[in-house]
């Protein structure tokens, strides 16, 4: 059984955006290289989708509260 030799960097494995990838880089350095990859929302895109989040997850809590209710009140009427 052979072994193939390891993939070296080439061009064509290099990232899309011409950053080479660095080896034997702290944790640290790493992640500020990765967050300044990041694509950050702007103000209005952050309070639109915030407002979106709450609005759908008190939505949710409300059908899960009015399900709740109407089972409890069915096993009252059920086992008085």
């Amino acid at each position: 059984m052979t072994v193939p030799p390891p993939q070296e960097i080439t061009e064509s494995t290099k990232a899309s955006d011409g950053v080479e990838p660095k080896r034997n880089q702290g944790f640290l350095p790493a992640t500020l290289d990765e967050l300044k990859l990041v694509v950050w929302p702007s103000r209005q895109q952050l309070f639109s989708e915030s407002i979106a989040v709450i609005l759908m997850v008190t939505l949710s809590a409300a059908a899960i509260a009015a399900v709740s209710r109407f089972y409890g009140w069915g096993a009252a009427q059920i086992f008085r």
